[in-house]
């Protein structure tokens, strides 16, 4: 049965975190700040860029007084900083109905945002729910994924080409897709939209995770909560995916996710077979 989630206010504010995010920034924010009355607020913590990021960032700032500005000395992660800026959400005297965390090399739109708050307004038990994601050729990614293991993780990382398309098709959800809605293991936090009380319930990011998966850490917290995990099959956000990751094979971003996949993999105690059973969307209702 669906549940009705009353008084919330239909506002939105966002959270992006920059770092070198020059050729990306510009586009997303004024994607963003475009939303008009949907737009409540907008946190941007920069991570000590070195290029022009914070530059277009104040200049922006300057211009709108709904966004502001967390600049970092340096690069301390996607969670802390996030963290920061949610809390300043969670601080504020008047707060808006969702939070949607965002990347920087983000596009968004009024019609797909409203999309997923239409989702969440007829459904309380969704803890957080993600737009399709495309491409910058239009391309649909694979925003929600089943919840990792080792082996999956082992085959993607593998050079056979074979080998990581096996994990590439292990990732993907079963959930059959009910009303353009989906249940998934977790949604890549490109762009997540929750309502504020989802952070209330589950909690801020594990800080003990610098780089990812934390993602994926707080979506199976959600899961625990008893809330759902949702991606919106309509319409798409266009993502350009600056995976810092895939630059070089070895580098900080790929040493801090793999730290960050076996703190995920110690906290959960599980290697192969993730504690929850990923739910249907058809169950219980």
């Amino acid at each position: 049965m669906l549940h009705e989630r009353v008084g919330a206010p239909r506002t939105v504010a966002f959270v992006i975190i920059t770092w070198n995010s020059e050729l990306y920034v510009k586009a997303c924010l004024e994607s963003v700040l475009g939303l008009g009355e949907l737009c409540f607020a907008v946190y941007v913590v920069d991570n000590g860029s070195e290029d022009a990021t914070l530059r277009i960032l104040e200049d922006t700032a300057a211009k709108d007084a709904r966004l502001h500005v967390l600049p970092q000395a340096g690069n301390i992660g996607t969670t802390r900083s996030r963290n920061i800026a949610i809390r300043e959400v969670l601080d504020m005297e008047m707060k808006p109905g969702y939070v949607c965390v965002l990347d920087s090399d983000t596009v968004v739109n009024a019609r797909a945002i409203e999309e997923v708050i239409d989702v969440m307004e007829r459904d309380s038990t969704i803890g957080v729910a993600g737009p399709t994601l495309v491409g910058a050729d239009g391309a649909p990614q694979l925003s929600g994924r089943n919840l990792p293991t080792l082996p999956i993780k082992l085959m993607k990382a593998c050079p056979i080409s074979s080998v990581q398309s096996r994990g590439d098709a292990l990732e993907k959800p079963s959930a059959p897709i009910k009303n353009g809605i989906q249940d998934v293991g977790y949604l890549i936090s490109a762009c997540w939209i929750t309502p504020i009380s989802s952070w209330e319930r589950v909690g801020l990011l594990d800080e003990k995770i610098f780089y990812a998966p934390e993602d994926v850490d707080w979506c199976l917290r959600c899961h625990m909560a008893g809330l759902r995990v949702v991606r919106v099959r309509g319409h798409a956000i266009k993502h350009y995916y600056q995976r810092i990751s895939k630059k070089r094979l070895i580098s900080r971003a790929n040493i801090e996710h793999v730290k960050g996949l076996a703190c995920y993999f110690r906290k959960h105690g599980y290697l192969i077979h993730p504690p929850l059973r990923q739910r249907n969307h058809t169950e219980g209702r």
